[in-house]
């Protein structure tokens, strides 16, 4: 099915499922077909009714987010169905207007748990620190007044002295940031942030100042851990889409290097399992 088809079912479907009673409107008796008429739908939208039947047929016919908005809330779509109908007509979905401030439930502290001895954390939407496992606390030397990766990195000298390339890192994770807040220019927590580690760190500004930016989901990180020694990572970030803005980062231990063997050993003298 292409796009247009797709556009064309899903319209008609949703509007199967709905009464003229579910949407507010007086119920004219039986009906030859369930659900709403396409002129119901068309009034409740704000539309013209040959417009919005050109939309369900899936005529090539021009489309704003705006319109389809009023369309969504006439069907009575859930977000996942309105990002959905926005992606059917070629645009981008609408995105959640806050993220999410509930902390990750139970069942997300049992993943970070079941990851160990690897470590792996939640950040949520400014790099705050929403959940660790003992292995991230151990590894990166994390303690309880750490509370933001980003200001951990720059401020907290036992997170930067497991970094074994912090300088070589340093750019990337400013620029990865920048790229961050980029995508919500109306947070106020993202200038806190940026104006709180310049007045700390010298060389947070510098690098701010450079206005650089990239993104990576995956990367490499080499850590030196005081009784582990050399421990090398690949990371992956996953996003969570039930929290939105949050993200799992995920640690493995490099293939080819001894760092299982390294963690295994500092998991059973540190008691991370069990």
């Amino acid at each position: 099915m292409d796009r247009r088809e797709q556009l064309r079912d899903f319209l008609r479907t949703r509007r199967a499922r709905l009464s003229p009673g579910d949407v507010g409107l007086p119920d004219a008796g039986r009906r030859r077909t369930p659900g709403l008429r396409r002129e119901e739908v068309a009034v409740l939208a704000g539309v013209g009714v040959s417009w919005y039947t050109w939309l369900e047929q899936g005529r090539d016919i021009r489309v704003s987010a705006q319109v389809l908005d009023a369309i969504g809330w006439a069907l009575r779509l859930d977000a996942h169905e309105r990002a959905y109908l926005h992606r059917l007509a070629g645009l981008n979905p609408p995105t959640p207007e806050a993220a999410s401030t509930a902390a990750p439930g139970a069942e997300l502290h049992r993943v970070l748990d079941a990851w160990l001895p690897r470590p792996a954390y939640i950040l949520d939407r400014h790099w705050g620190l929403a959940a660790t496992n003992a292995a991230a606390r151990e590894i990166f030397g994390l303690g309880p007044e750490d509370r933001n990766c980003l200001v951990a990195f720059f401020t907290s000298r036992r997170y930067r002295a497991a970094f074994a390339h912090w300088e070589e890192a340093a750019p990337g994770i400013v620029a990865r940031f920048r790229a961050d807040a980029a995508r919500h220019p109306d947070d106020p927590v993202f200038p806190r942030v940026v104006n709180e580690l310049r007045s700390l760190s010298a060389e947070f500004a510098r690098l701010w100042a450079r206005h650089e930016v990239t993104e990576a989901a995956q990367g490499r990180k080499t850590i030196t851990h005081p009784r582990g020694g050399e421990l090398i990572f690949e990371y992956t970030a996953l996003p969570l889409s039930d929290h939105p803005g949050h993200r799992v980062v995920l640690h493995n231990p490099m293939p080819g290097t001894d760092t299982l063997e390294r963690l295994e050993a500092l998991a059973e003298e540190s008691r991370l399992i069990g």
